[in-house]
């Protein structure tokens, strides 16, 4: 195990900024920490802050089991369903928890207006954390634990999309 944080206060861990100025459909603009991690358990605890004004993280979905819980501001989960369509669009706010199963469906997940904080805990047996989209929720990429802890390591940023048909591990 490994823990790279003794607090998750908000205003003393390392930060690292996520913003895709090429996405037109929502604004892309979020900020994440990570706490600590187990390779060996397949599990990874990170905050992922939204910047305010209805601040998004990428489009995605978590391929592991997911703990969610709002630490402050909003949180909004909209599901994109098998068929195209939209599903409900899930409220949480400060001091709700959520529990989500592994292969959860793809979603856009944003902050209310004044932005909103949370922490993931994450369990993956075979080490995969998410699976990203471009903006047709098509070409999918993973991401796994190995690859989130070593761009973190080198001061990068994690999830960036695939070129010239690599998976991405930045």
């Amino acid at each position: 195990m490994h823990k790279i944080s003794d607090s998750f206060d908000p205003a003393t861990v390392e930060w690292r900024r996520v913003t895709d100025p090429d996405c037109t459909d929502f604004k892309v603009d979020f900020e994440y920490s990570l706490l600590g991690y187990d390779l060996k358990a397949g599990r990874l605890d990170m905050l992922l802050r939204y910047a305010e004004g209805g601040g998004h993280c990428r489009r995605h979905r978590h391929v592991a089991s997911t703990l969610t819980m709002v630490l402050d501001g909003e949180q909004f989960v909209t599901d994109h369903l098998p068929d195209g369509s939209l599903g409900k669009t899930v409220h949480r706010k400060k001091g709700d928890y959520a529990l989500a199963p592994a292969d959860a469906h793809p979603h856009t997940e944003r902050g209310g207006e004044a932005g909103g904080t949370v922490l993931l805990s994450m369990t993956a047996p075979d080490g995969i954390l998410f699976e990203y989209f471009d903006e047709n929720m098509e070409n999918g990429w993973t991401l796994s634990i190995e690859q989130y802890v070593d761009s973190w390591n080198r001061g990068a940023v994690h999830g960036g999309a695939p070129s010239d048909g690599q998976v991405a591990a930045e």
